[in-house]
Parts: C-alpha cells; sequence; structure tokens
C-alpha cells in the first residue's frame, strides 16, 4: 500500500469517526435539525427506523465504524460508499446554505455545505480506489479472455494432430491387411 493511502485514509475517515461517535451518544443533539429530511426518507425506506434520534443514530453508527474500517485499510471501499450514503441527507439535513436569511450564516452554510460535497468526493474516490490491485471485475474479464485463449489453442492442436492421424486411418484402410 502507498504512503498516500495510509496517509490519506485515516485523514479522511477522521471526522466520520469523531462525528459518527458524537451522533451515536447524542442522537438529541441533531435531531431537531435531521428532521426535515430523515421523515421523508424514512417514510419511503421501511427498513429504516421511524423516530428520528434512531436514524440520527444509526446514521452515526454506520459512520463511525466505517471510518474506523476506511482509517484502517480494511473493507476500505464498502465503508467508504456507506459512509457516502450516510453524507448525503446529512448534508441536506445541516447545512441547507439556501433558506438562511443572514447573509453571514448563509456563507458558514454555504462553506460547510461545500466542505461536505468534497468529502463526499473524496468518498467516492475511495470508494473505486482498488489499491493498485485489479479488481474483481477485471480480474474476472482477463481470466476468461485467458481461458477462450486456451479454448482456442487446444481446438488448434487437437485439430493439427487429426489431419495427420486421418491421413494415417485412410492409408491403413488401403494397404492389404
Amino acid at each position: 500500500m502507498s504512503l498516500l493511502r495510509v496517509l490519506g485514509r485515516p485523514m479522511l475517515a477522521s471526522m466520520f469517526v469523531a462525528g459518527g461517535l458524537d451522533s451515536f451518544r447524542n442522537p438529541e443533539a441533531v435531531a431537531p435539525v435531521a428532521e426535515p429530511v430523515v421523515k421523508p426518507v424514512t417514510e419511503r425506506v421501511a427498513a429504516l427506523p421511524d423516530r428520528t434520534e434512531d436514524a440520527v443514530r444509526l446514521s452515526g453508527a454506520v459512520q463511525l465504524v466505517g471510518g474506523l474500517l476506511l482509517a484502517t485499510g480494511r473493507l476500505s471501499r464498502p465503508a467508504a460508499l456507506a459512509i457516502a450514503a450516510t453524507l448525503v441527507p446529512t448534508t441536506l439535513a445541516a447545512h441547507r446554505f439556501w433558506e438562511e436569511e443572514d447573509p453571514d450564516q448563509r456563507t458558514q452554510q454555504r462553506i460547510h455545505f461545500l466542505k461536505n460535497l468534497s468529502m463526499l468526493g473524496g468518498l467516492l474516490i475511495a470508494a473505486d480506489d482498488t489499491g493498485a490491485a485489479p479488481s474483481l471485475l477485471w480480474r474476472s474479464r482477463h481470466a476468461a479472455h485467458d481461458l477462450k485463449r486456451d479454448a482456442h489453442l487446444v481446438h488448434q492442436s487437437v485439430r493439427a494432430g487429426a489431419r495427420p492421424a486421418a491421413a494415417a486411418g485412410r492409408i491403413r484402410g488401403v494397404l492389404p491387411g
């Protein structure tokens, strides 16, 4: 693993470990802000908890566990995707700069919104990062290609050996026994 990955993954994960732990421990502090986004989502997705505090706690747990996995490099691709899935509603709930009346608050919320958008981009890059190892899809495609090539070589080999054998059989059939 490269030095950039060793340093970059924990740096990217640090915000989610800290924020996830806080949301998991104290969902009541975030629930009023999350309410406008959580309610419509929980109405459409039956697997999510109905109470806003429980949804915030679940999101915090996903960010905490995903952040730890990302930081340690274990299952980092699915962990990055899981964190990204929680970051979208978090950003839409907490940083609604377009609704702010006060210009200073609007500016601050826009900065936080763009910061989260940047972190989402980093998570998407981390989710796509194979660590310089070929992905499962690449390996399966190349294995299929190699198998097809090997089958073609066997076919050619069998055909090349069959011609002399067929000629010998024809000659033997003509010769008196």
